[in-house]
């Protein structure tokens, strides 16, 4: 499990393009150091991952990529959206409707509004931040169909201080990362089309290949990141990738091949690299 750079990604699903705090943001790590930058749009950022997945295969490095948006959804949703069962195929869905334009708008709600539809009740995607009403996307948190859960497993077993993933049907409010689900994936589905043999998706696929993606939560780094940002002013978001990143690239392979190790991830569902194990990640810091 030796990588020659960790580059971890900070998604933002804003409307037009934004940089600073709550934007788009992505750290690599390598012998080097740790360099971030800061990306206005999707798009733009899309650009810069796909040059940066082409470096690496050039020169023939391995290169991790997390992202900090959830990889899957609480089993029994895909299959029922996709006939089948895999999170993959959830990418695929995504990436043949989600449109996004080079200056950062996005039909995601209309399309969380279409996958409501195919399940009882309001739900599962909730919290229309829009001022115009959308069929079927509820602003507030409604019941959710049945057999759904709130939360994955592996949500559940990277609770910790500082460290409460929201669920991946909350599209707005406090926190909330659904948004950043349903733009980022089409995102890396497209990239995994792009350079099809060369990318596996962890932990869906052995992760054996020269660029390994791979399901983040900087959040596990709470502390370290509030301690690094009092210390340099710098906005949480960059701090967070730069940790995560330098953490991950500092590991032994041994500490990293025990993290890629998931625990039973099921195969909508996915897992955190990391999740339930920030103390090691912590270590890794000094």
């Amino acid at each position: 499990m030796i990588f020659d750079r960790i580059a971890i990604l900070d998604w933002s699903a804003a409307k037009g393009p934004k940089r600073g705090k709550d934007s788009i943001w992505l750290a690599v790590a390598s012998a080097f150091g740790c360099a971030a930058s800061n990306f206005a749009t999707r798009y733009t950022a899309e650009i810069a991952l796909a040059k940066l997945i082409n470096d690496a295969i050039e020169k023939k490095h391995r290169l991790l990529l997390g992202a900090d948006f959830a990889f899957g959804a609480p089993t029994g949703f895909i299959p029922q959206l996709t006939g089948q069962t895999t999170a993959l195929a959830w990418w695929g869905w995504l990436t043949e409707r989600i449109k996004d334009t080079p200056e950062n708008v996005s039909n995601y709600r209309d399309i969380a509004a279409q996958m409501n539809r195919h399940f009882s009740g309001d739900g599962p995607f909730w919290g229309n931040g829009e001022k115009v009403q959308i069929n079927d996307l509820p602003r507030l948190k409604p019941a959710l169909p049945p057999g759904l859960a709130t939360h994955r497993v592996t949500d559940l077993a990277a609770r910790g201080p500082g460290s409460s993933p929201k669920p991946v049907w909350q599209l707005a409010g406090a926190g909330a990362v659904g948004a950043q689900v349903l733009t980022g994936l089409p995102v890396l589905e497209r990239l995994r089309q792009h350079f099809a043999g060369q990318v596996s998706v962890w932990p869906f696929d052995p992760p054996t290949t020269p660029i390994v993606f791979a399901e983040v939560y900087p959040s596990l780094l709470a502390d370290a990141v509030r301690r690094h940002c009092a210390d340099t002013c710098m906005v949480p978001d960059e701090a967070q990738v730069r940790l995560l990143a330098t953490s991950l690239f500092r590991l032994t392979p041994n500490d990293r091949e025990r993290l890629l190790t998931a625990p039973d991830a099921q195969p909508e569902e996915g897992w955190i690299l990391g999740a339930g194990q920030s103390r090691v990640l912590q270590a890794a810091l000094g």
